[in-house]
This record gives structure tokens, sequence and C-alpha cells, in this order.
């Protein structure tokens, strides 16, 4: 195995990274009269105005350095309650709306409970470095209250000779916006936008559509190459509803503007699709895992449609005789498409190994790992889901491959694996 060539560093959960988000009350009355929501404003337009101010003090006291333009979050919220209970009120004064608007927000620590399974690409924005340097866009799985997972991001630095610098995270963070109907959104497409003055280390993604009401799990991103020569950030990843999972997509070219969009066809019922960089054949290509068990290849003329693919892989080796799968996309190399995969074996240990697909013809397997690459031992296997490492995607840096991994759905910790010494040990 290769654990010799981890990198020091190791980030985990940290229940101090909070963000202001919505707290929806019932609307419906069910039957009373006034509703809980319409309760609340009235309670506080009865306040007088002294009582009014000195409870925003306490508010602001317990929070304001916690979060971001704290105030003017109220402010918006104290709006959008206005318009959903369709209230004509007289000028009340900003404390009143401020007020208001923080009984409709409640604080959220979105990596209380774990930070895990990591994928990483290449940043949008390479300027100032030079050749052996690469900026880097990592995205991760944050773990917070209710075990609901939402997609956060982390921009770093590294360089050929194994080099990791991660940037600090900004003091506060910020959720991505979307056009609010409070809680209300329908199943389908959704845009979300990045706060203008948000840096991506800052920002977190939450579930905003029923079928992603109990998670956004396990992004596997991609720097895509369209046919025009323009690229695009895709990633796929597992809406969770709290009962069933359907497999997304995320796609930017500038993470400024994000567009998550469910994917249909029989494949997009399951989990953990990785996207081929590129079309191959003239054709989009995608790893699946169909039946739970093995891997199979997907085809598909549209990018948001994959039906049921070809059989390409099965458990082999004792480490995955459990089952097997895909740590992120391919990556492509001269002597072929590199897939990192993963195995579980006896006692439900996790492993990462590899396989060499052809260029052309990524149905025809060229190499594949019989023993894995990385697996948990000493420090790796104490976590939430002990023994196991897993990735959902690493990239390509010089001779090397960088890969973020997560530790017993834990943590997050960091590899540069030689490229030459991964193939050598194929069969």
């Amino acid at each position: 195995m290769l654990n010799d060539y981890n990198h020091p560093l190791r980030l985990s959960a940290d229940p101090s990274r909070v963000v202001v988000r919505p707290f929806h009350l019932a609307w419906q009355s069910n039957g009373a009269d006034p509703s809980r929501a319409r309760r609340l404003v009235d309670a506080v337009l009865e306040m007088s105005a002294e009582e009014a101010r000195q409870q925003l003090v306490g508010v602001l006291a317990d929070f304001e350095a916690r979060h971001w333009q704290t105030r003017r979050v109220f402010m918006t919220r104290y709006d959008q309650i206005v318009e959903l209970l369709s209230l004509d009120l007289p000028d009340i004064g900003d404390e009143k709306r401020q007020l208001i608007g923080a009984y409709f927000c409640h604080e959220y620590s979105y990596a209380a409970a774990a930070l895990m399974n990591p994928s990483v690409v290449p940043h949008p924005d390479q300027t100032g470095l030079d050749r052996h340097s690469t900026r880097i866009l990592m995205s991760l799985r944050a773990v917070g209250e209710g075990h609901i997972s939402s997609i956060a991001f982390r921009e770093g630095l590294i360089s050929r000779d194994g080099q990791l610098y991660l940037a600090h995270e900004p003091p506060f963070a910020t959720a991505t916006d979307a056009p609010d109907t409070d809680g209300e959104y329908q199943d389908g497409p959704v845009t979300v936008y990045r706060h203008a003055d948000s840096t991506l280390s800052g920002t977190v993604i939450f579930p905003i559509t029923p079928a992603q009401k109990n998670g956004l799990e396990d992004l596997r991103m991609t720097h895509f190459r369209h046919d025009d020569g323009k690229h695009e950030y895709i990633g796929t990843y597992t809406a969770y509803s709290g009962r069933e999972i359907q497999s997304e997509l995320l796609r930017t070219r500038d993470f400024r503007s994000i567009d998550l969009v469910p994917m249909r066809g029989a494949a997009a019922r399951n989990k953990g699709m990785a996207l081929f960089p590129r079309k191959i054949g003239g054709r989009y290509m995608m790893i699946g895992r169909q039946d739970g068990q093995n891997l199979f290849l997907l085809t598909s003329d549209e990018i948001d449609h994959w039906e049921d693919g070809a059989l390409l892989l099965k458990p082999h080796y004792p480490w995955e005789f459990v089952q097997i799968g895909n740590c992120g996309p391919p990556i492509e190399l001269d002597e072929g498409w590199l897939l990192l995969t993963h195995g579980v074996g006896a006692m439900r240990k996790y492993a990462i190994g590899a396989v060499l697909l052809d260029k052309d013809d990524p149905s025809k397997l060229l190499g594949r790992t019989p023993e894995p690459i990385l697996a948990a031992k000493d420090q790796d296997r104490e976590g939430y889901v002990p023994n196991v490492v897993y990735t959902c995607g690493a990239m390509r840096s010089g001779d090397q491959i960088f890969m973020p991994y997560g530790v017993a759905d834990s943590s997050v910790a960091f590899a540069f694996i030689p490229i030459k010494e991964m193939l050598g040990r194929m069969v």
C-alpha cells in the first residue's frame, strides 16, 4: 500500500463554523387565527419602541460578531416574511424590522458532526502561479445537525514536489442564495448564487428541494471540456430526501451562479456516478454502480439523461469482495483513463485501489491494482464510521496524483501518490 505518501495535514469537523439560515414555521394556522408566523409579527408590533430596541440589542450582542452583515440579513428576512404573509404594514422603523427578521432566522452549525468525502479540481483562477504550482478548489461533504449534508468548499495550492497549502477560512461562512419562497421549492432545476463578497472557502450550498431535503452527499467534481473547447465545472452528487435517493448535477462556469439539476433515466436512481471530463467517441460517459456492488460504464447523448450501462468491473480481490465503486471522475493520462476505485472487504473495511481503462474505448480494462493503494490503518481507523477511507475525486499534479480523502466518515486527509508507482502495481 502507498499510505507512506500521506501528507501530515488533516481537516476535522468544526462546530464553530456557523451560518444564519431561515427558520421556517408552519405557515398554516390549522384553523386557528392568527397563524404562528403572524402571531410572532404581531407580538413585535405591539412592543414599544424602547422594548423592541432592548430586545434587538440582546440579539445583536449574542450573534452580530458571529456572522457577516447580521443586520442586513435580518432586514432581508423581514422583507421575505412581509411578502409571504401578504402584510401591508406602516413604517415601523428599522429596529422592529430587524427584530422580526431575527425571529425567523436561526444559527446552523453545518460541519459540527463530520467533514468528509472530498473531491478536487483546478481552481478557476490560475493567475500569478509558476508552472510547478496549481491553485485548487476542493469540495467537502459537511455534516451538521440532524445528520444533514451540505456542500462546502476550500481553496488551496499544491506544488509538484508534494507541497500543500490551504487558504485560511474566512471568519464568516455564507450560504448560497436562491429565489426564496421560504422552503416551498419544487423538485427540478434550481440555480443558487454565491454572495458577491463571499470567497469560495466561505461558501456553503444547502439542500433546497424536497428531493434534497436530508442532504447533498458526495459531490464528485470534474473540470469538463466541451467539444467547442469551452470549460465547465460539472459535479455529480446524491440528493437524499430522507426516503429516496437520486443523482443530480452541479454545473457552473464561475462558481458565482451554480445550477443544481436532477438527472433523468434509470441510472439516476442510484448513487455514486462519476462523469468523464470530456466526451469520448462523441458521447458523454459515466462510471456508475447500478446494482450496488459492480462498476458499470454508462453512455449518453444528453448529459442529464442516463440509462443502465454495460458491466465494466466486478469484485475480484478479497479486499473488494463485498462491493466496488468509483472514487471520483476518471483522470486522463497518456497511458489511458486512471479510475480510482473503492473496495469493501471483511469487517466492512474500505480501501482505495485503481484501474486503467483504454483511452479510446473505456470499456477495455488495461490494468488493475491487486492490492489497495490506500487503506485505513493506525489513526485512520477511528471515527464516526471506523475503518473507512474514501475519496470523491483526485487530480493530476505533474507526475503525481493529488488525492484528498475522507477518513472514517469524520475527517479529511491528503496524499500525493506517484503515477508511475501506481501504474507499476497494476496487473
